[in-house]
């Protein structure tokens, strides 16, 4: 019997869940439609708790229902911010790819394990009885009621169940607008916000990555500048016309070597937006020292 066979349906189900949400974030054309954060949602706040849970009481009688469904809430919350917690001391950090796959893999393992164990206990396993229910629902709709009454009664909460799942698909897939905003940040070298070389003999380099994230609701033109003690640095023209997408982050390694020595040095890194290139809309600022190299001769 093939595995496709010896996995429940449950299981294939969230399988088949983290599949799809990895191709509406990975796919471009994909990633811009409203079922991405249909799918995102479970992908957090579900599946991840419900593969473990499935993984550590296999058998029917451990635990009911009710039992784990609210434990798979419970344990996706706990569990994902651990996965991002790890993520942030490897070289990777916390990064949508990253913690995608980190997700992604974690649930499919447990889901994997979950079969496992199921599979030793046989008859005595925890199974999802789709058909039962299925069966019990067409049961109701097709049977004949008593009278006209509960015909018509049945068809009302039919209506109503149906009205509530498509205005709380509406609600989750077109959120409302929030606070516009821009997220501007930089990191060390090795992408962490830590690690930054501000100790320097002349000539080395200040190496950080520089981070732009878009929350405004609309294509943004930024432009990005560099000073060192109210001094404005020369940039290349790649960082005077940055345009980003709503919601869409942009990164870039920049390097810079003061062209003066002295302590206590502010480099400020500016960014401006096309609508006000007289002020800064966002600031960011490294305290560093530079000292004159010495001569090994």
């Amino acid at each position: 019997m093939s595995l496709k066979k010896n996995i429940p349906a449950d299981l294939k189900v969230v399988m088949v869940l983290v599949l799809l949400t990895d191709l509406f974030v990975l796919i471009p054309y994909l990633s811009e439609s409203p079922l991405r954060t249909a799918l995102g949602l479970p992908m957090v706040l579900f599946l991840p708790g419900y593969a473990l849970i499935a993984a550590l009481f296999p058998a029917r009688d451990d635990l009911d229902g009710i039992e784990r469904i609210a434990l798979s809430f419970g344990l996706s919350i706990a569990v994902v911010p651990l996965i991002g917690l790890g993520l942030n001391y490897t070289p990777w950090g916390i990064r949508l790819l990253p913690i995608l796959i980190s997700l992604s893999s974690f649930t499919i393992i447990m889901a994997l394990v979950a079969v496992h164990r199921r599979k030793d206990l046989a008859d005595c396993a925890f199974v999802v009885p789709f058909e039962e229910i299925y069966d019990s629902i067409r049961a109701e709709v097709t049977s004949k009621p008593e009278s006209r009454l509960d015909r018509i009664l049945s068809i009302i909460l039919i209506l109503s169940i149906l009205a509530s799942v498509v205005t709380l698909a509406y609600v989750v897939v077109t959120p409302k607008q929030g606070e516009k905003f821009t997220e501007f940040y930089i990191l060390g070298p090795d992408g962490m916000a830590d690690g930054y070389n501000t100790e320097l003999k002349a000539g080395e380099n200040v190496d950080v990555i520089v981070g732009i994230v878009n929350h405004e609701y609309s294509v943004v033109n930024y432009s990005l500048e560099l000073w060192l003690d109210n001094d404005s640095m020369e940039m290349p023209e790649s960082l005077r016309h940055i345009s980003i997408a709503h919601n869409r982050t942009w990164e870039k390694p920049i390097s810079f070597v003061p062209a003066v020595t002295g302590t206590d040095m502010k480099l400020q890194y500016l960014l401006y937006r096309e609508d006000n290139m007289t002020e800064p809309y966002r600031d960011l600022h490294l305290w560093i020292n530079v000292t004159e190299a010495q001569d090994d001769n």
